[in-house]
């Protein structure tokens, strides 16, 4: 079998081998990436895909790192990367967000979420698809993806504290949602007995 390194040398000389390893490599760890930000599978394959064309028409901007090891974690952030934008230009085609009210940091308290570490990934993915859609993606980006609240604001052409915002109500609609959650799954139930 080919080793990471040979594959990603291979799709620099445009090798179809190399490309389809990485291809059936990386398919789902994107899936997953492209689904954080679009519900419809539909929607995300065609994402998936559109994003592994750009991640072999640029993989010569891959900078691997220096030692072997760490290159597939470095190769994973990149393509991540790539994978998320082009599910944010997607959203933006079809505007679905960036609705920006006139608010500022100031009007929303500040919390802390701790709760959401103890979640499996279904259930966060359900409570991530009830958040409304700008503040699903400014919570995807900056706390999954890493971006700061420069990039995201540059990438969806808002002003950083709206970033700021929106991350704030995101935390705390989760924080909502995952209580009720709690709520919901502790509720004691009755049973009637037939006498």
């Amino acid at each position: 079998m080919l080793k990471f390194e040979d594959a990603i040398a291979g799709c620099l000389r445009n090798d179809n081998k190399s490309k389809e390893m990485v291809y059936k490599s990386f398919y789902g760890y994107l899936m997953g990436v492209t689904l954080r930000y679009v519900e419809d599978r539909n929607d995300a394959e065609e994402l998936v895909n559109d994003s592994f064309i750009k991640i072999f028409k640029n993989i010569s901007q891959f900078s691997a790192p220096k030692y072997n090891d760490q290159m597939q974690k470095a190769f994973k952030g990149w393509i991540a990367k790539i994978s998320s934008r082009t599910a944010i230009d997607f959203l933006r085609g079809k505007r679905t967000f960036l609705y920006v009210d006139d608010m500022t940091e100031l009007q929303q308290p500040i919390t802390e979420l701790n709760a959401v570490s103890q979640l499996n990934v279904q259930d966060m993915m359900k409570m991530l698809n009830k958040l409304p859609e700008t503040h699903k993606l400014v919570f995807n980006m900056y706390e999954i993806e890493g971006f700061s609240h420069e990039e995201i604001s540059k990438m969806m052409n808002i002003p950083e504290s709206s970033c700021r915002v929106y991350l704030t109500r995101a935390k705390n609609k989760l924080r909502e949602l995952y209580k009720n959650s709690l709520l919901n799954a502790y509720e004691p139930t009755t049973q009637i007995r037939k006498t």
